[in-house]
This record gives structure tokens, sequence and C-alpha cells, in this order.
């Protein structure tokens, strides 16, 4: 199986553990991501809040240069990316002015048609999702994982088209299929505070605290995550939660992507996980036994 592939700017730097573990799982997976040559930040929040115009332009470009090299479908883990690249699609797709508009901009006619995944949902289901117990080299039966999707990666519903957007499932499917027990828990689709983390950071500190007190009542040993600003969120805010509300937490936060490779096999450092500032391996060295056979 072969997927251009949209790494965004956090993947290269602060969410590198991501795109790393993303990469040696696929690998194992018989999966090729073959990277967009020369692709363009989403715009994220920046573009959107400045122009329309803007945050549908720098999508389309990195669309219409998926397309140069031959690719209809294309992954992209980070969650605010995949939503301004889907997003940008479908305002092109219902407006025929801003279609010209955006296709002026870029110099190249825009690609509305591309197929735009998340992970998640090509490993969710067959052929991979079949696969996936057959790759297991680790059993983590004994480690329970609440899987946070946040509050952006299925939303809005008619332009992810992914998974459902109240009560998701994907990644709870593709972690079960590795043997891990995944919870049923209240706060799986709540907003961590987004980039609140950098202009109003008590608000993420409490609404972060809030998941990780759901998932540690429902019996949590770690949560799960697929984006980069959840995780950052989640990870690093801990010990502003711990003065505030003067409660330990040391709650593990690892991409689903690491969990997933850690149960194939893949070594601690080739997923990175020790660039999180909890102790991440502490606690999967803890559970883990050899697969019999």
């Amino acid at each position: 199986m072969k997927y251009a592939y949209y790494p965004g700017c956090s993947l290269h730097s602060t969410a590198e553990e991501y795109d790393c573990s993303l990469m040696a799982v696929c690998q194992k997976m018989d999966i090729q991501l073959v990277e967009v040559e020369k692709w363009v930040c989403c715009g994220s929040t920046a573009a959107h809040n400045k122009s329309k115009l803007l945050a549908a332009a720098l999508p389309m470009a990195s669309l219409a240069l998926m397309q140069k090299m031959g690719f209809e479908e294309l992954i992209v883990p980070c969650p605010e990316c995949f939503s301004k690249l889907k997003k940008a699609q479908h305002h092109i797709a219902h407006d025929k002015k801003a279609k010209k508009a955006v296709a002026d901009i870029i110099q190249t006619q825009c690609n509305d048609e591309a197929k735009i995944y998340h992970p998640l949902k090509i490993f969710s289901e067959d052929p991979l999702l079949s696969r996936i117990p057959s790759l297991v080299k680790r059993d983590l039966s004994g480690l329970k994982v609440a899987c946070y999707y946040g509050c952006l990666i299925t939303r809005p519903p008619q332009i992810a088209q992914f998974d459902n957007c109240e009560s998701p499932e994907s990644m709870d499917k593709v972690l079960r299929a590795a043997g891990i027990q995944t919870l049923d828990w209240n706060h799986k689709t709540r907003c961590c505070g987004s980039s609140f983390a950098v202009s109003q950071p008590e608000i993420v500190v409490n609404l972060s605290r809030q998941v990780i007190d759901d998932a540690k009542s429902a019996g949590a040993d770690a949560i799960a995550v697929g984006c980069p600003v959840c995780h950052v969120n989640l990870d690093s805010r801990q010990p502003d939660m711990e003065k505030k509300f003067s409660t330990s937490y040391d709650m593990p936060i690892l991409y689903f992507s690491q969990l997933l490779g850690y149960s194939f096999g893949i070594s601690s450092t080739d997923l990175l996980l020790h660039r999180h500032m909890t102790k991440a391996e502490t606690v999967l060295e803890s559970i883990k036994q050899p697969v019999a056979g």
C-alpha cells in the first residue's frame, strides 16, 4: 500500500515522536508513505482568522503538489492539518468563485477530488485492522488505556467524514487489535484547551486536568492521543496542574502509533519515548510480557 504523506509543521518539530513512530509502524505493516515534495503549512489557526481565501489556498497548494506526484490518497496525522485540508477542499467544491480565485493564486487547478485520511481511518479498517494481531511481539494486555480523540479530529462530521463525532471508536479498535485494553470514559472528545496554551494557559491547565482526572477515574494507566496539540497540553501541563490543585498526576501521554509500535516490538528509542515529559517507558516496562510462541 502506498500513500502520499503530509506531516505538517508539528510532526517535523514538536511532534517528531509521532512522525517517527507512525513511519515505523507503517514499515511493519508494509505501508509506504511518500512525503509531499515542497509541501506548505496548512495555515493552522492564523490563516483562517486572517483570510478565508488564504485558508483555502495554502492547503490546496499542497494538494496540487500531491497530484503532480501522481497520488490520489493522502495521509495526514495532525488533526489540525487534516481539518484545514478537508475544509479547504469542501470550501472550493461548494464555491465556484473561491475555486477560481484559489486556482489563480496557486497557478494550477484545484485538486478537490483528493482523498484525505487520518491514519486511524486506514488502520481501523480492513485489510490493515486484521493484520495487526499477527504483528504483535509484546503482550500489552495488562495495560489500560484511555483513547483521547480531542475535539477536532472528527468534527465537523460533514467535512471530516471520519468515525462517529460523538463517540469515536477508531483508535480503540486499533489498540484492541494489538491486545491493549481500552476503556469507556466520558472525556474522550472533550477539548484540552488547544492553542489557548499560548494566550491563556490557565484554561489549558483546567481543561486538560479534567481530561486526565476522568481518565484516572476510569482506571487508565495511560492516555493515547492522535494530535500533537493534545499531546503537548496533556503531557507538559501536568506540573502546573499539580501546583494548582495539589494533586499528583504522573499520567503517561502517548501517541497511539507509539503504543502500536511498542506492541510490534519496536524499541522505545526508535519510538522516541524518551521525549515525553511524563515517564512513558516506565508504565510500558512494568506490564510488558513476551508473546508466547
